[in-house]
């Protein structure tokens, strides 16, 4: 709603909740404000006048060339990518970027913020352009035929089209380009907010690889549009406005469901991924150097799919919980650092004696103890760290109370089950409530691995089963279906 005559001990029903409003958000108001209530949680939230005025005009642009682009040739789009990974591959192009990262970086850093999802290395380059050329090749149009019901006399058929305007709001990670311009290859257009660690880049990836990629293929120049803007209040703008398809939050955590609620009231249907962490379910019939694989290799790096909980049988606790250890140290020790390890029911009885190592931590290093103890329900806190692997090791006594376990505190995400027998590979398929179920590492779950689509989000199922679709939303999973009569049959009546 405009600007309210809203004043210090006024009351409001935000959904169900009474809020009475403090004398500092009073004072914050000014003219032209607009004030957001979030029926989920009661809040209210400012966005300043500059900023709703900005995404509405993003909002906009971007639905104007989404009528554009509809006269366009798939061609056309095809040599946006190709151009889009030359641009990137060029080195001396490059240069600007890598300047604006180091600028984003050092800032970053002198916020205390973490950096390891900020920086541009070679490795993302690489990734990125990767995933642009893939978008190149890809078989699709904006338009195709996917069913036909035929009558006496006139026939239904069914077709996949454009769905709109996509939005989507981005933690700090440079790569999402590649990923949020895939919903051009579909008919789409985007507008999206990054994080105001990465504004920089983003402003230099659109100047130097986007916007004159958009220009040489003949593509409208709002097909892609960065909202630039520091505020977190134009997340809040973006997801409300009604003109949205489609909106993607990508990320974790309060952040993500706020955004969500956000859409969701104003009506715009939303991707939601929710918290992170992925669950590895240990059989009695695990075999231990297969175990020691899988676990280093989900452990790598941190992100959504890392190894959160890793649940090992007592039985056989004496021999797979130092395996499980073992893995943990040799992915740190790539690092230049020891894990971390948080035990539960017991554990700690098969791991050596704990010792104080160093943690790097967003805000620097620290000396804490390398095991502790836990209880069971901490398993559904999510790891967020640096350099250090972290993660759970609880012992169950059967692979049932390690399902249980899964469905009771884990965010319905990612399971892994290591097992050699097949019933047990089965039992956790058939009862665990997870979209994501495999019997390796756990990393396998991004679009661009495994679907060999650069992912648009994934969707855990925190908040309940996805409707009639998967858990990676790709730029080739964002349409509508309209339906298109024949009829031959003149004299067709009801």
């Amino acid at each position: 709603m405009s600007r309210p005559a809203l004043q210090s001990g006024d009351r409001v029903l935000v959904g169900t909740t009474l809020v009475t409003i403090d004398d500092d958000f009073a004072a914050s108001l000014e003219e032209g404000d607009v004030v957001l209530g979030i029926a989920s949680s009661g809040a209210l939230r400012r966005i300043p006048k500059d900023v709703s005025v900005l995404a509405s005009e993003r909002v906009g642009a971007a639905l104007s060339a989404f009528s554009q682009l509809q006269a366009t040739t798939t061609g056309q789009v095809n040599r946006f990518f190709a151009l889009a990974a030359e641009r990137l591959a060029n080195d001396s192009l490059f240069s600007s970027i890598a300047v604006a990262n180091e600028s984003d970086i050092a800032a970053a850093i002198a916020k205390g913020r973490s950096t390891t999802r900020l920086m541009l290395t070679k490795k993302m380059r690489t990734e990125m352009i990767a995933a642009f050329r893939m978008w190149e090749s890809v078989d699709m149009s904006f338009t195709s035929l996917e069913s036909t019901v035929s009558h006496s006399g006139w026939e239904v058929q069914q077709w996949k089209a454009p769905l709109g305007v996509i939005g989507f709001v981005f933690e700090g990670r440079p790569n999402v380009f590649a990923d949020a311009t895939g919903v051009l290859k579909g008919g789409n257009t985007v507008v999206f907010r990054i994080g105001s660690d990465a504004l920089g880049t983003a402003a230099a990836i659109m100047d130097t690889v986007i916007q004159p990629a958009l220009s040489e293929s003949g593509l409208p120049p709002d097909c892609v549009v960065l909202l630039d803007s520091v505020e977190h209040a134009a997340g809040w703008a973006l997801f409300s406005d009604i003109r949205l398809s489609l909106a993607v939050a990508r990320g974790s955590g309060q952040v993500v469901s706020e955004l969500g609620s956000i859409a969701q009231q104003s009506g715009v249907p939303a991707s939601l991924h929710g918290t992170g962490g992925a669950w590895m379910i240990v059989g009695d019939e695990a075999d231990a150097s297969r175990l020691e694989n899988v676990v280093e290799h989900s452990l790598d790096r941190k992100v959504c799919n890392t190894l959160n909980v890793c649940c090992v049988p007592a039985s056989r606790a004496d021999e797979l919980v130092p395996v499980v250890y073992r893995a943990a140290e040799q992915a740190a020790s790539t690092r230049g650092f020891h894990c971390r390890v948080h035990v539960v029911n017991g554990a700690e009885r098969y791991l050596p004696q704990s010792a104080l190592i160093d943690v790097k931590r967003a805000d620097g290093v620290h000396q804490e103890q390398q095991i502790t103890s836990a209880s069971v329900d901490a398993l559904s806190h999510e790891f967020e760290w640096e350099e250090n692997p972290e993660f759970y090791v609880v012992l169950v006594q059967n692979i049932e109370e390690a399902v249980d376990l899964f469905n009771e505190y884990s965010p319905q995400f990612v399971v892994s089950v290591i097992s050699e027998a097949t019933a047990e590979r089965e039992f956790v398929w058939r009862n665990a409530n997870a979209p994501f179920v495999g019997d390796g590492f756990t990393r396998w779950v991004d679009g661009q691995f495994a679907l060999l689509r650069p992912e648009l989000g994934l969707s855990n199922w925190q908040s309940g089963r996805l409707f009639a679709r998967g858990g990676v939303l790709s730029g080739d999973s964002a349409f509508t279906v309209r339906l298109q009569v024949r009829q031959e049959d003149s004299s067709l009546h009801r």
